[in-house]
C-alpha cells in the first residue's frame, strides 16, 4: 500500500461523518495506545490570575422575566415569539414571574430577547 500524504488524510477525512470520525479517533487510541486530548501546559505564576478571568467570563446567560408590567398581553406575544410556546404555557410563564424565558444562550441572544421583553413593558433580568 502506497504512503499518504498529510493532505490525503486530510481528504479522506473530509468525506468521514461525525460519527465515523469519533469511531475512527476511538480506534486510533486503541491501536497506539494514545488520547487525543489537548496536552495541559504547566502553569507559571502568572496562571491563576489568567484562570480566574477565563472563569469569570460568562459565555452562557439566562433571561429572566421578572414581571410583565402593564402589557401583560404583549410580553406574552413576545414570550411566545422568543420560546416557540402555545398561548397557555406563554400565559402560565408570565403569570408565574419571576421566571425564565431563555436559559443557556449566547450574549447577543440574551441581550436582543431582553430588548424584546422591555420594549413589550416587561421588566427583565439578564444573568
Amino acid at each position: 500500500m502506497a504512503k499518504l500524504t498529510q493532505d490525503e488524510l486530510l481528504a479522506q477525512f473530509e468525506e468521514l461523518t461525525l460519527i465515523e470520525l469519533s469511531e475512527f479517533v476511538k480506534a486510533f487510541e486503541e491501536k497506539f495506545e494514545v488520547t487525543a486530548a489537548a496536552a495541559v501546559a504547566v502553569a507559571g505564576p502568572g496562571a491563576p490570575a489568567a484562570a480566574a478571568e477565563a472563569e469569570a467570563e460568562q459565555d452562557e446567560f439566562d433571561v429572566i422575566l421578572e414581571g410583565a408590567g402593564d402589557k401583560k398581553i404583549q410580553v406574552i406575544k413576545v414570550v411566545r415569539e422568543l420560546t416557540s410556546l402555545g398561548l397557555k404555557e406563554a400565559k402560565d410563564l408570565v403569570d408565574g414571574t419571576p421566571k425564565p424565558v431563555l436559559e443557556k444562550v449566547a450574549k447577543d441572544v440574551a441581550e436582543k430577547a431582553a430588548e424584546s421583553l422591555k420594549a413589550a413593558g416587561a421588566s427583565v433580568t439578564v444573568k
